[in-house]
Parts: C-alpha cells; structure tokens; sequence
C-alpha cells in the first residue's frame, strides 16, 4: 500500500508539473509573440530608395510625410544631384551599398548589364502580375529594358524624344526675329543673341548658345539630328555602321566648330557643368538651350525671379538636310533595380514592389505630380488647374518626386491638367509631335559582347577626339586616326557583331 500511494503520488506530482510546463511553455509564447504583433501594428515597412534630383532642393517634408501616411511607410531616400547622379550610383554599385531600390538611367543602364547577369539584381517580372498597377505596365517598354529575356526594373517612362529648342522669345521680339525653323535659322539666331545685344542693356555681355560637356543630353546629339545623323547607329550598304563614320556627324562637328571659333557659344562648354549651364540661361548671360524642352519650366521660373520680363519659347521642328527628324530613345528614361544585398528575402521584395505599385493610385499618384490641392494646384471639374502664383512653390516642394513616378505618362490615375498651357505642357505637347519624325538607334534590342564589356572605353576614344576636332587640336584626319584606333581596340568586333545580330533578325 505503501508503495502504491507513492505510485499515485508521483504520477499526481507529474501532472502536475506537465500541467505548469504547458501554462510555462504558453506564457512564454504569449509573451514573444507580443512584441512581434505590436511592432506589426505600430511599425512601418522601410522603404529605401536611391534617386536623382533634378532641383536644387528636395520635395518638402509635409509632402513625403503625406506620402508615407497614404502608403503606411517610412521612406528612406538617399536625394543625389543629377549632375553627379551616375557616379555616386556606380560608386554605390561597386562598393555594394546600393539602396533597395536604385534608379539607374537609361544611358547608365549598360554598364549595370554585367551586374545584372551576375545575380546582383531580383528579377522583378514574375511579381508584377501579383499587384493591381504593376501588372498593366506596358510590355512593349518592359521589353526595351528586358535583358537575356528577363524583366528587372520598374520603368519611369518618358516620350520618345522630348528634344528640342529654348529660346529667350523676348530676346526675340528685341531683335524682330521670328522662331528659326532651319539650321541656317538657328545659327541667325545664336549669332544675333550674340552680337545684337539682345537683353538692351548696351554691354557685349551675352552668348547665343549655352551648352555643357554632354554630347549625348547637351546640344550635340540634338543638332546632329538635324543635320541627318543616325542615332548611334546606322546603315549602310548591309552593314551596321557608327554614327561618326558618316559625312553628317563631321557636318555637325563643323557647325559646333564655327561656334566656337566665332564665340557665339560659351567658350568653356566642353567643361561647364549641366548647372553652370543653367545659370547661364537663368542670369541671361545666354539665349539658346538645345536639349530636354521639359527643362523650358524650371528655367522659366528661376529666371523670372532674376528679371520678371524673362519670357521663353520652344521650338522642335528644325529643318535639315533630309527634313525633320530628332534622335529618340527607347520610352524609359531610367529603371529602379532592386539590389539583392539590400533585399534578402522574397518577402522583402514584394514590400518595396507594393510600395512602387501604391504610388500609382489616384491619391498618391496625383499628390506626387502636382502636390496638395488648394496648395499647390485647384481643381476644375475633373481637371488640374496649376495657378501661375503657386508655380514657385511647386518647383521648391513637389516637382522634385517626379523621377519617382511609374509609368505616369499612361497611368490613368494622373489626372489632367486644365486647359491653360504652361511651360511644361507646352513641351510635353511639342514632345507628342516629335513621334512624327524620330530617329530610333538601329541596334535597340540587339547584343554585342564587346559592347557591354568596352562600351564606355571605346565612347571616350570617340567623345575625347570630338571634342578636340571642335576646339580646333586635331585635324579632320586626325580625327578619323582616332576612329581607326576605336576600330582596333575593339570597334571593328562590335560592328561584326551588331551586324550579324541586326541581320539574323530581319
């Protein structure tokens, strides 16, 4: 009996202990979990983000706290100049301290290729069907930016060419000129703003034509366009050929050339910033602006608070040789690749995804083009009205967020502004009638090996020997000695290769 009371004892004692372990082993999961479901409910995904500004101050706080309130988020955004954009980004890339989501231009967006192919970006394609905006982007531009058949940025998407002409139009109206609509037009123009003292303040104080070393986004690019340049690549006789080989690249060299000598350009173009350039406009130490004319607002702006009679007009037809036509690039203007070393986890992707497809919708969408209504725009019916008193203020606290908008050109969220056209509308409607007559690069879509890997070795040879034919340090012939030389590091391979690529896909 003895034995069995113990027995019983023991087993009770046993239970006993179980039943604590189990109230133990409970609490203990009550208590982990709780701060796991507090910080679910009080803590805000974090959405980095590397960009670039293309004004002088970031968006205001009021509007990105509005921004992360409507997309419950806390946005970290590493604000870069635009100026010095594609340095701190390749920096970032080969230091691997990418943000999670990196804007990379579109003329940057080569050298990250070979990046890409590693295993350093997530491939975003088989996502974007899972989110409401994400999954209606155009597959047309996805395909432009897709590589090896894979789909790896969010594109921020841009007309075809929004090239073109700005143009002092009260310096105009001084001289009794009207817009130029020819080449040799033009040149009146940059040579009347030069020598016809066209701000009347009786001092030679003034050059035609600002321009900074871009040969690509400054002037060059645009007038060779004019002059019948391919865009990058042409061709010729069955062959894809560069666009330096041909007569109507030397015609443009030639034209900058007699700027220059003639000094109807500022003479330290070749390494004036794209800021230094803008002052020029801004202060009136120059008249003509040949290159983005969405840039025509911005400058308006800040040279109206200089001298209020500042007055701008746009010009986009200039005839040339073989009529109108302008270079085009493909409908992107940049991607954001998501960095595997900032992002672990398929879970995390899709937080910065949602992030980027919120930011499409009607409330945030609008906020971020024209800023708070009754603030910084009115409405009028259905439409945006942008008052010219509040045009200030959205330059200093809203226009910078616009490289973060997705695909707002054919998001039907946006909506659309008023009648009254401003600056911007003006280009945006002169950048819809330049699909009239593009120049598209011939090899879009196409892969060249030597290209990804001795792209931006083999630009400098080119870019370094166009400069120095237009300062006047080499020759004609010396010139086309560099080309020879880009053909022997590598140029000759690239033009077998495109041209194979070009015609297997004809």
């Amino acid at each position: 009996m003895v034995i069995h009371s113990r027995n019983i004892g023991v087993r009770a004692g046993c239970r006993f202990f179980i039943v604590l372990l189990i109230l133990f082993i409970c609490a203990s999961c009550t208590a982990s979990s709780a701060p796991n479901e507090r910080k679910d409910a009080n803590t805000k995904t974090t959405i980095s983000i590397m960009a670039p500004l293309h004004f002088p101050h970031p968006p205001s706080e009021e509007i990105i706290a509005l921004i992360e309130d409507l997309t419950n988020v806390k946005l970290d955004i590493n604000w870069v100049p635009d100026g010095i954009y594609t340095d701190k980004m390749n920096t970032a890339l080969s230091s691997n301290s990418l943000k999670k989501a990196t804007f990379v231009k579109h003329t940057d967006y080569i050298f990250v290729k070979n990046a890409i192919r590693s295993g350093s970006f997530w491939e975003i394609g088989p996502y974007l069907e899972r989110f409401p905006n994400l999954r209606h982007l155009n597959s047309g531009i996805l395909g432009q930016s897709a590589i090896d058949g894979g789909i790896y940025g969010l594109y921020t998407e841009r007309p075809s060419s929004r090239q073109g002409v700005i143009i002092r139009e009260d310096w105009l109206d001084n001289l009794k000129l009207d817009k130029p609509g020819t080449i040799e037009e033009l040149y009146e123009v940059i040579r009347q703003f030069t020598l016809g003292d066209p701000d009347r303040n009786g001092k030679k104080d003034t050059v035609g034509l600002a321009d900074r070393n871009d040969l690509v986004f400054g002037a060059f690019k645009t007038l060779s366009s004019y002059f019948g340049t391919p865009n990058n690549w042409g061709i010729v006789d069955k062959k894809v050929v560069p666009e330096f080989e041909t007569a109507a690249y030397m015609d443009t060299m030639n034209f900058m050339k007699k700027l220059y000598d003639e000094q109807l350009i500022n003479a330290d173009f070749a390494v004036t910033s794209k800021e230094m350039q803008r002052a020029n406009i801004i202060r009136g130490a120059a008249g003509v602006y040949i290159g983005s004319m969405t840039d025509v607002q911005r400058l308006s702006d800040e040279a109206k608070q200089i001298n209020p009679a500042a007055r701008f007009t746009l010009v986009n037809r200039i005839q040339g040789p073989e009529g109108y036509r302008v270079w085009s690039i493909p409908n992107y203007n940049g991607l954001y690749l998501f960095s595997k070393k900032a992002i672990r986890t398929e879970e995390e992707l899709l937080e910065q995804l949602a992030f980027f497809d919120r930011t499409m919708d009607k409330d945030v969408a609008n906020l971020m083009r024209y800023g708070i209504e009754g603030k910084h725009y009115l409405m009028e019916g259905e439409e945006v009205q942008l008052p010219e008193e509040t045009s200030q203020l959205r330059v200093t606290e809203v226009n910078a967020l616009y490289p973060l908008m997705i695909a707002d050109l054919s998001n039907p969220n946006v909506r659309k502004v008023a009648e009254k056209e401003t600056m911007w509308e003006m280009a945006e409607r002169l950048s819809a009638d330049n699909e009239k007559f593009l120049v598209t690069d011939k090899v879009i879509g196409l892969e060249s090996k030597t290209y990804d890997e001795k792209s931006m070795e083999l630009y400098k040879i080119i870019s370094d020997a166009t400069y120095k034919y237009i300062l006047g340090q080499i020759s004609m012939e010396g010139f086309y000695q560099e080309v020879e030389r880009w053909k022997r590091s590598g140029g000759s391979l690239m033009i077998s290769e495109y041209t194979d690529a070009y015609f297997k896909k004809q």
